[in-house]
Parts: C-alpha cells; structure tokens; sequence
C-alpha cells in the first residue's frame, strides 16, 4: 500500500515514513502544499496523511483542490490545532479524518487502517494502461502473452507513468518520487530508466510508448502500427 506523507517539518515527515514503513507501507515524504497536490493529483497513493499548516498551500487548500479534481484518496489531516472549528474546516474541505499532535505511532496505523477499510474498495494489484499491465505485487509488466520484469526503480517509474493515465509528469516530479527530495540522483537518471522502459515495452510487444514533452516531461501514449 502506497502512503503520501505530507508535513514540513522534516524530521516529522521523516519519522511518520519510517513508522510506516515499519509496518510494511510504501511511504515517502513531501514538505510543501504545493509539491503535495502535485503528488495528489497523480492519483497513486492509497492514502494520504496530510498537514494542515504547510507552506505554499494549506491542507485543506490541498483536499479541497483533490476532491474538486475528482481524487478521492482517503486523507488523515495532521494538526495541532484541537477546536472543533478547526476540524470542521478540515472536514468540510474533504479530509475524511483528523488527528491532532503530538500523537502515538498505534493510533497513526489504526487511522489509516479505518481509512482505507472505509472506502470501501478494494485495493487492485494491478495497473492497466491500453495494452499494457502492471502488476503491482510480482512488478511484471504484461502485454497479452509477453512480460517482463522490472526493477525496482523502474517499477516506481512505470508505475507513477500508468497511474498518472495520459497527464504529463515531470522529470523532477520523478526524481523527487522515486529517488527521494535529498538524493544525489540528477535528472539523467530519470533519462536513464525511462530508455530501460522504452526497451522493456518494445521487447514485449506493447504499442505504448513514453513520449517526451520538450521542457515538460513524460506521458504515455498509444501508437498504432
């Protein structure tokens, strides 16, 4: 299950992650509202715990611009405000849940787990994008009878790409998801991986490509023979 941290205090943000990922949850981390949305947007989190108070954009700029887009990913509202005025705000925005800090790494999990219970889906293990398919737990991408498998950068990559459906994703939006906001990574990294993807969906026969946008980024698209 893949988890959106947002909070702009790093060492928060970065404690979260690791509590998260100690119960065995994909988690990252970003630290301004805006970088946050972009995230959101992107559609590929089955959960966000988002705060309130953040640079750029507020929390509740943040959930109420997601549900007016049609991003319904559940979202735990961090703050340390405590007066019922402040929660409804929250709520009303569209947070489907508000915790109020400091609080413990338990209460944190159970949230999410009631969160992602309470959507009532149920979680897919894949990802389809035209002819292709990505499986989200063995990291397989198919094309009818022909697959290969990914590594795990290019599984994140890939993954990002197909949930992200035709919208264009930059090559620093990728750098920051897959490698971290403090990696030492450089944008021909992200280069690198997009042309191992290229090949992979050429060698099993999708009629998906990745598209260059000049100064824009990346997007799938389909060209027929």
């Amino acid at each position: 299950m893949n988890i959106l941290v947002v909070e702009d205090e790093r060492n928060l943000a970065d404690a979260i992650v690791r509590i998260l990922s100690d119960a065995s949850y994909n988690a990252e981390a970003v630290y301004d509202g805006k970088a946050a949305l972009r995230s959101a947007l992107s559609d590929a989190y089955d959960a966000i715990v988002l705060d309130v108070m953040l640079p750029g954009m507020n929390g509740n700029e943040v959930v109420h611009e997601m549900r007016r887009q049609n991003v319904s990913t559940p979202v735990l509202l961090l703050t340390a405000r405590t007066s019922t005025s402040d929660k409804v705000e929250g709520l009303d925005a569209g947070a489907d849940d508000y915790m109020t800090k400091p609080f413990e790494a338990p209460e944190l999990l159970a949230r999410l787990r009631a969160l992602t219970r309470r959507r009532g889906e149920v979680l897919l293990d894949e990802v389809s994008f035209a002819d292709v398919t990505l499986d989200l737990t063995t990291h397989d991408l198919a094309c009818e009878d022909h697959s290969v498998h990914l590594s795990g950068k290019e599984f994140e990559v890939m993954s990002i790409l197909m949930s992200s459906s035709a919208r264009v994703v930059s090559k620093q939006d990728l750098l920051t998801r897959v490698w971290g906001a403090d990696a030492e990574a450089s944008e021909n990294s992200v280069e690198a991986y997009v042309s191992f993807l290229r090949k992979k969906l050429g060698h099993i026969g999708s009629k998906v490509q990745i598209t260059t946008l000049r100064m824009l980024g990346y997007r799938l698209e389909v060209f027929d023979d």
